[in-house]
């Protein structure tokens, strides 16, 4: 321990390697604006102990009592500068210990209680210090039998749950990881159980020997959490904390992760290496079936319902998969529904597929389900049944096309749309600037005006917008677009042309709705020809990702071929993802390439923004094949973010579509008039908006199970509610609409069992990929004794300018004592009273 170190100890400065520079001043108010009272204060406490001592304390030898008279005249003058306040301005060379996080896993799948093997068991228990009883008995963990209660070695065996053994890892009384780490580094630990972020864990500890308290770090570990959100849980750690000084994170899980963003996508974001510890078992006896259903299915024609079934350990047994489908409206939320069918699938593989053709032939809102009998020794029988709802219409998607003149993107969107069943010729309607206005009258295909009724132009679903002038652009069609996208959540695409260009819609209102900042005296661009690039977002839209395969895609996108020409824009607006780009130019910041495909929100809907009207040559080998699935899935898209056609004008909606007892569903209402204008309460019998909501009973539904609701308004033309839940399994809520067309109705899952007890074992790949993508260790709770060697510590070092009080300190106080104690001590080896 050098000079510097001892010094800095004694002044509160622990790990001090070098302190530059000492300056002495006083603080207190009245000091500053006078310091010469202090001198004269300092004066007059010394007279008055001498005249003390001199006068007042005659009848012994004068050396004795001005020795006394010292040490008194040093007491008041101490206590006269500690009144002062005095500080010291110090400059220190610190060396500061790295910071590392451990995030604690606080879900309900941590209360699962594993059935494994019980030498396994006992080895655990061994690695985290575990005792004998405490592995057989969760209730021996943390309090003593109560009199008259059997003993641990007398009570039923029952595994102890993940938590119990993490809970023991952090208590473990020797070779404690956790305790080592501390050694090491400066801790914080989180615990994540929250579907938004994590929830910091107080400081553990101890008071008096500093040192971190086991016992309170782990009795703030809980399981409940309902959802595992690891990637918001690292999202909110690098949002909300500082991470200049860490040495990295320590996750505490089982790596399940049901809800929020990627985990891998958020920690190579938090930008310092992870080291994950598994809890849990890799592999487990178990059963689970999902299933996947289209969202929306059309009557008469024919779908798929996939059902995949995961197993472990039970490779060669035979098992039989049930299909069931019952509608929403007018059946009991607890029957069973119509058998579709049954197929027995031998169990060769991890996961097994089962495709089922169907033919919905009734429209209507449907549950469909997939399950399959429980098998012997399955720890989790939660997830032998998934259901999913879907909507059968026999309605179709409406597609405005607004077009100056015939095109090429024009003819072909054209037919593509005529042959779609979800548009076909009822759904696929344009208006033609340059059409004859005899043929617009005569023929359907065609509108007539660009501004027809409120209720006519709202019943629409996606508009697309070609290569218009801002003159043919009419203000009622450009404020109805503006309503159409932000209010209704209606979708847009703009196709820009050479003839006109995207710069005359910057004349417009419909300029504020692009994801591109448009030159209103921009010109389209023709110079030597290029491809365009697509952009590492391109992928997350599924109109951009043709084919089967990355491969395919490829395959695809190079038939476009060389472009000649395309529409220069400023730049690309905040938020916006640009999802194809040219090869070479750039917008005016000289720095982003000029974006050619490009997608972004405005209000609740979306816009698509093409800078040229070509994408027509994907049919250039491969016919309609690209072109078609291009067109098609980019208008399923837009078209199904909503309800479609004049349905969007009455929508309920509930903010989740599962939820556990005891939750609160917020229920919203949409709702318009006949014209689309939005209803006010006053528009409303009774102020309110009047529902039933439909609880699930004993199976049947009496008038028990139906309750009346009124839904408030919260502002013109939106109605809402909360409503408590408790009991498990399907309700549905009916909403009367107002106008009299249809009633809207909504259904929702209660389910007491946590999305968490879904899957069994410890999800093995993202504890590795998140450790390995990061450069850290993964480890399990056998091996983790390991960490503390292997986590690099690189201390920093800091230069500091710190104001250290020196009047409410232990030496001030310490000097004070001493000195009367000396100053008594003297008066009675002198004799004095």
């Amino acid at each position: 321990m050098n000079a510097a170190h001892l010094v800095g100890r004694l002044l509160g400065l622990d790990e001090a390697q070098a302190i530059d520079r000492i300056r002495p001043s006083l603080a207190a108010a009245w000091v500053r604006d006078g310091s010469a009272w202090l001198l004269f204060g300092c004066i007059g406490l010394v007279a008055l102990a001498l005249v003390f001592y001199v006068r007042y304390q005659g009848g012994r030898r004068l050396g004795p009592r001005m020795g006394l008279a010292a040490a008194r005249a040093l007491v008041l003058c101490l206590l006269l500068v500690i009144l002062a306040e005095p500080v010291l301005t110090v400059r220190v060379t610190s060396r500061l210990r790295p910071t590392l996080w451990l995030l604690f896993d606080g879900t309900d799948s941590m209360a699962l209680a594993d059935e494994i093997p019980q030498a396994e068991q006992a080895r655990l228990a061994e690695a985290v210090g575990l005792g004998r009883e405490s592995a057989k008995s969760q209730s021996s963990l943390d309090e003593p039998p109560s009199a008259g209660e059997p003993s641990s070695v007398d009570r039923p065996s029952t595994p102890p749950r993940r938590i119990d053994y993490l809970k023991a890892l952090v208590r473990k009384p020797d070779d404690n990881v956790v305790e080592r780490l501390g050694d090491e580094f400066r801790l914080r630990a989180f615990l994540f159980d929250r579907p938004d972020g994590v929830r910091a864990i107080e400081p553990a500890v101890d008071r008096v020997d500093g040192r971190l308290d086991r016992a309170q770090l782990a009795e703030q570990l809980t399981t409940e959490g309902e959802v595992s959100a690891l990637g918001a849980a690292l999202g909110d750690l690098a949002r909300r904390h500082a991470t200049g000084n860490l040495a990295g994170v320590v996750i505490f899980s089982d790596f399940n992760q049901n809800s929020g963003p990627p985990a891998l996508e958020e920690a190579e974001r938090l930008g310092v290496k992870i080291h994950t510890v598994g809890v849990g078992p890799v592999a487990a006896v178990d059963l689970a079936v999902d299933l996947q259903v289209p969202p929306v299915m059309k009557k008469d024609e024919r779908s798929s319902l996939v059902g995949t079934l995961r197993q472990d350990g039970f490779t060669g047994e035979t098992v039989a998969v049930r299909f069931r489908a019952r509608p929403v409206s007018g059946s009991p939320p607890a029957a069973e529904g119509l058998l579709l069918a049954e197929r027995a699938v031998t169990l060769n593989n991890p996961t097994e597929t089962i495709e089922l053709p169907y033919v919905p032939e009734q429209t209507g809102r449907w549950v469909f389900r997939a399950e399959v009998e429980p098998l012997g020794g399955e720890v989790i029988e939660e997830n032998n049944r998934a259901a999913r709802e879907t909507t059968v219409r026999d309605d179709f998607i409406r597609l405005l096309f607004v077009e100056y003149e015939p095109t090429w993107e024009w003819r072909f969107i054209k037919e593509v749309f005529h042959r779609d069943k979800l548009v076909g010729m009822r759904g696929f309607r344009t208006f033609l600037r340059s059409a004859d206005p005899k043929v617009r009258k005569t023929n359907e295909l065609f509108l007539t005006t660009l501004s027809p009724a409120r209720s006519e132009f709202f019943a629409h679903d996606v508009i697309v917008l070609g290569d218009m002038p801002a003159s043919a652009l009419t203000p009622g069609f450009c404020r109805m677009t503006e309503e159409f996208v932000g209010d209704f959540g209606g979708g847009l695409v703009v196709v820009a042309g050479p003839r006109f260009g995207p710069g005359q819609l910057g004349q417009t209102l419909l300029g504020d709705l692009l994801p591109v900042k448009v030159d209103p005296n921009g010109r389209a661009r023709c110079r030597e020809p290029f491809r365009l690039r697509r952009t590492a977002d391109a992928d997350q839209y599924d109109f951009m990702r043709l084919g089967q395969s990355a491969r395919e895609n490829e395959k695809a996108w190079d038939n476009l071929g060389p472009l000649s020409w395309y529409q220069p824009v400023e730049r690309l607006r905040p938020l916006a993802t640009a999802l194809a780009e040219h090869p070479t130019d750039a917008c005016v910041d000289g720095k982003t390439r000029q974006p050619l495909i490009a997608v972004g929100n405005y209000g609740r809907g979306e816009v698509v923004y093409l800078g040229f009207n070509e994408t027509w040559r994907l049919r250039r080998r491969y016919g309609e094949q690209y072109y078609r699935q291009f067109w098609g899935q980019m208008i399923h898209r837009l078209a199904l973010r909503h309800a479609l056609g004049t349905q969007k004008r009455f929508v309920a909606r509930s903010d989740r579509s599962r939820y556990q007892a005891d939750d609160q569903v917020l229920l919203t209402v949409e709702a318009y008039d006949a014209e689309f204008q939005r209803l006010t309460e006053q528009d409303v019998p009774g102020r309110k908006l009047s529902a039933e909501l439909t609880v699930p009973g004993n199976g049947l539904l009496g008038a028990s199970n139906v309750r009346p609701l009124g839904i408030p308004q919260l502002r013109d033309g939106m109605f809402e509610a909360r409503i408590p839940v408790f009991a498990a399994g399907e309700h549905r809520v009916r909403v009367e609409d107002p106008i009299g067309e249809e009633d809207a109705e909504i259904t929702f899952e209660v389910a007491q069992v946590s999305v968490e007890r879904q899957r069994a074992v410890r999800n093995v790949a993202l504890q590795k990929a998140l450790a390995d993508a990061t450069g850290g260790r993964s480890d399990d709770l056998t091996t983790v004794g390991r960490l503390p060697d292997e986590i690099e510590h690189v201390a920093q070092t800091e230069t500091s300018i710190r104001v250290i009080p020196l009047w409410n300190t232990w030496l001030s106080f310490a000097c004070v004592v001493l000195l009367m104690l000396g100053e008594w001590l003297g008066r009675k080896w002198v004799n004095l009273p």
